[in-house]
């Protein structure tokens, strides 16, 4: 049985200033979690922590049950960690389709082959068909990323990360530089995630939160305040006066 993502005793320290407190998480499988808090609460050393970009000062990370703390940022997507950007980061002279190309070969150790024709790698391409027909891409496959509205790159990058077929998908600010007009499309892609993905979602949007996670985590000074329902959150009087009250991050 899959275990998903257990985070013991997680702590970060630079010199004489802790960044991360003795944080202790689950993610298990199917889990939509979303991690929130003002600015400087922790949340990018958090994912950094997760991720391999920073190494903790004590505490463990295990996925699945093994110990992933001295795996290198490549290591831990090969292992099942894939994060998005806050910005996107997509090759936008390429068509959507060629950007969705790369991860998958790269993944099946095909790398050498990213401009073959597209005949020649049919298990490739039906991939890349799948995860356009997941997130409603196909009429944009063979448009130029840059000509695309800001709100479909932010769905390319999604499926992009998809593409590496991670166990646990790190969403950081999904919704950022996203005209409102646009945002239903990102909460409609999150929605339609593979039920078995761990997703933690590290978001400003509130709305966004209250529509996609079933738990929500409030940090704060790099350390857990709460961990609840939105319900038991919103009802908690130090989140209204930290951080629903105004201070975002």
């Amino acid at each position: 049985m899959a275990q998903g993502l257990a985070i013991n005793g997680l702590s970060k320290s630079f010199g004489g200033l802790q960044v991360a407190q003795n944080l202790n998480v689950s993610l298990p499988p199917g889990s939509r979690t979303a991690l929130i808090g003002p600015n400087g609460a922790g949340k990018t050393t958090f994912a950094n922590l997760i991720t391999g970009v920073l190494q903790p000062t004590s505490g463990s990370i295990l996925l699945d049950g093994k110990d992933i703390g001295n795996l290198s940022e490549a290591g831990r997507v090969r292992a099942g960690i894939a994060k998005t950007f806050q910005i996107t980061n997509l090759f936008r002279d390429l068509t959507v389709r060629e950007n969705l190309r790369l991860p998958i070969l790269e993944r099946k150790g095909l790398s050498s082959s990213i401009f073959s024709r597209a005949d020649g790698r049919p298990g490739v391409e039906d991939e890349i068909d799948q995860l356009l027909r997941s997130f409603n891409l196909s009429p944009l496959a063979d448009r130029q990323v840059r000509s695309l509205a800001y709100g479909h790159q932010r769905l390319v990058e999604l499926a992009l990360t998809l593409a590496l077929k991670p166990k646990i998908l790190i969403l950081d600010e999904p919704a950022a530089g996203v005209p409102s007009t646009e945002s239903h499309l990102i909460v409609e892609a999150i929605k339609r995630l593979p039920s078995d993905l761990s997703v933690l979602i590290i978001e400003h949007d509130m709305q966004l939160v209250f529509e996609v996670a079933d738990r929500i985590i409030v940090l704060v000074s790099g350390a857990v305040l709460i961990e609840g329902t939105a319900e038991e959150v919103t009802a908690d009087l130090r989140v209204r006066r930290l951080y629903l009250g105004g201070v975002h991050g």
